[in-house]
């Protein structure tokens, strides 16, 4: 089941709720030690698995600059680029 609702009548937000319905035991138990190893509870785990699941991948520039960024003593110089005109694909 899942109910939510934007907005109550004073325009006060609410967050969703979500109920899962027929996990089996070793699945739940699975989830358990997972939380329990990130130091949260099971419904914290479960909030980061849904958000990281459903949010967009990291673009492949921006782990570079997270692994050889500047932080780590690297500098990356681009050559600069001209702008050119669109492939033109049907031609």
């Amino acid at each position: 089941m899942l109910s939510y609702a934007l907005t109550n009548k004073r325009g006060e937000a609410h967050m969703a709720n979500l109920s899962v319905r027929r996990l089996d035991d070793e699945t739940l138990e699975l989830l358990r030690v997972r939380a329990a190893r990130h130091g949260v509870s099971m419904e914290e785990e479960v909030r980061r698995i849904i958000r990281e699941s459903v949010s967009a991948p990291a673009r492949l520039g921006d782990l570079a600059l997270e692994f050889f960024g500047e932080s780590y003593g690297a500098t990356i110089e681009l050559p600069e680029r001209k702008p050119h005109e669109p492939i033109d694909l049907d031609a």
